[in-house]
């Protein structure tokens, strides 16, 4: 019943439409399904299930901490206690083995050590860039947001894909090119 609190949680980013905000259990399925369909641009020997299970389990501590806006420097440097306080008393509620699992997968993917977890945090860093170009900037001239600031995310992409680090430094030029991101 605690995750179902994933569903109140609304993030800043809009569905690829434009009709609304997402909140985080859409996005959470829609980055594991962007795995399974990405598969191909993952690390060779990447352990797609882990990835699918990190993507899962990633956003899980945000029904405590709430959602960060990435380019929001001074609420991404509260953000760190604020959700490792959250995974302690989510994972917490769960029976041992299963919060160890859980925590595990979380940890890693905050971690970014491993190929699985340097892949499953591109695509969620992928996602939001997918949709804002889609969607005539979304939310990047709402709030500001430079070229310069999601070319700063990109380079987490191409950590876990250089192919598609690739194709969102793309997608910011031609933001950028169509007036959608300031440069």
């Amino acid at each position: 019943m605690e995750i179902d609190k994933l569903k109140r949680v609304i993030r800043r980013n809009s569905l690829f439409d434009g009709s609304r905000r997402e909140n985080d259990a859409e996005h959470s399925w829609h980055v594991g399904m962007m795995a399974m369909i990405m598969s191909e641009h993952a690390p060779p020997g990447t352990d797609l299930a882990k990835v699918v299970a990190m993507l899962l389990v990633h956003d899980i501590v945000e029904i405590d901490a709430g959602d960060t806006f990435v380019y929001d420097t001074r609420a991404v440097e509260r953000q760190s206690a604020l959700e490792r306080a959250a995974a302690d008393r989510i994972f917490g509620l769960l029976p041992a083995d299963q919060a160890k699992r859980m925590r595990d997968l979380w940890d890693e993917f905050e971690e970014r050590l491993t190929p699985e977890s340097r892949f499953a945090k591109a695509l969620d860093r992928f996602a939001p860039i997918l949709a804002n170009h889609h969607n005539e900037g979304g939310t990047w001239p709402l709030h500001k947001v430079t070229a310069r600031q999601v070319l700063e995310k990109v380079q987490i992409i191409t950590e876990g894909s250089a192919t598609l680090g690739a194709y969102a430094a793309g997608l910011v030029e031609a933001s950028v090119a169509s007036g959608h991101l300031a440069p």
